[in-house]
Order: structure tokens, then sequence, then C-alpha cells
């Protein structure tokens, strides 16, 4: 006697290779063009708008929300400088946009200085690039503080002597000699020669800076 078993299966859902990969660029288009959206409302409700500037603002947003969304998917230090381009060019369309360019300008200081401050935790193998990169990362960021002291100053939000800006000269030359110090601590056979390279326009700049706070301009 022979018993048969009814063969029973349970189907395999199968899934296109890829699926689900695309909403995050989905995602990140979608939030561009709902920000050019809200951007042009804001501009035709106050009555400046230049439609012009979508052409500007429309790819530049895209542009950004790409890298950012790359960079978000491991792409890496090229995907963080892609989407700091598009965001610094984007906020330039706006400026177009309301027609306020005379008034932000400062903005196109401090962005671009952020951007690269931000690239602060990348950092190479070697101490003498770690220790270049360090110190254009800092300079950036007193470049940041210098963009909005100019914008601040543009409002008339506070009065500064008029040589304040010696002030970001110092603090500029102060960062410099301080990375060319700290490469001292490393076992490297050239680590003299590179501080002492540092050093030397770290000191005159600092110098300048006093100089010019003190009045002496000859």
């Amino acid at each position: 006697m022979t018993t048969t078993f009814e063969q029973t299966s349970t189907p395999t859902p199968t899934t296109r290779p890829g699926a689900g990969r695309a909403a995050p660029w989905l995602a990140g288009g979608g939030i561009a063009l709902l920000a050019c959206a809200l951007v042009s409302i804001l501009a035709q409700a106050a009555d400046d708008f230049r439609w012009w500037s979508l052409f500007v603002v429309i790819p530049t947003s895209l542009i950004a929300a790409a890298g950012f969304v790359a960079l978000a998917r491991g792409g890496g230090i090229l995907a963080y400088a892609l989407g700091n381009v598009g965001l610094v060019a984007f906020a330039v369309g706006v400026m177009l946009m309301f027609g306020d360019v005379p008034r932000f300008w400062p903005l196109l200081i401090a962005l671009p200085a952020a951007a690269i401050a931000g690239s602060y935790w990348w950092r190479p193998d070697d101490p003498l690039g770690r220790s270049f990169h360090r110190t254009l990362a800092m300079l950036a960021s007193i470049a940041v503080l210098l963009g909005l002291t100019f914008q601040a100053r543009h409002f008339d939000l506070f009065q500064m002597d008029p040589r304040w800006w010696a002030w970001f000269m110092v603090a500029g030359g102060v960062v410099v000699v301080g990375n060319g110090a700290e490469l001292m601590r490393h076992r490297m056979v050239y680590r003299v020669s590179a501080a002492a390279l540092a050093a030397g326009p770290g000191i005159v700049t600092i110098l300048l800076g006093v100089r010019f706070l003190r009045g002496w301009w000859f």
C-alpha cells in the first residue's frame, strides 16, 4: 500500500534587485523640490519674486540633495563636498530670488567656510597631511566668524573698533603656529622643518595683526 502526501509549498516572495534603493534618492529629490516651492511661495508673498532665479534654485537644490543622500549612504568626503557645493549655490539662488545679495553677501564668506570647517572629521593618516587639513578647517572656522561679524555689522547690530578685522588675523596666525608646533610631537624626520615653515607665516600674521590693532600702518 502506497501512501501519498499532498505537496505543499509556500511561495517565496521575489524582490527585484535594487528594490528600495531608489527611495532615499526620491525622498531627497522631493525635499529639494519642496524647499524650492516654499522659497518661491515666500518670495511671491513678499512681492519680490524673480522667476528666472528658479533656473539656479532648482538644479542646485537637487545637487545638494544628491550629495547629502550619497553622504548618508557612505559616499565619503566627495559626497560631502558635492552636497555643500549645491547648498551654497542654492543659497545664492535664494538671494537672487529675493534680490538680497547686497544685504546678505557676508553669508557668501560664512557658508563656504562652514563647509570646509565641517570636513574636520575626515583626517588623513599622515601626520603632516592631518596637520595641514586641521589648519585649513580651523582657519575656515575663523572665516565663518568673520562672515557672521560682517553680517552683524552690516545690520548695525553692534559697533566695533574700525580695525576689528585685525583680531581675525591674530587668531589665524595663532592657529597656524599652534598646528605647526603640534607637529613636533610626531616622530617624523621633517617635523622641525615643517614646524618652522608653519611658524614663519603664522608669526608674521600675528605681528601684522597686532600692528594694525595698534594703528601702526607703516
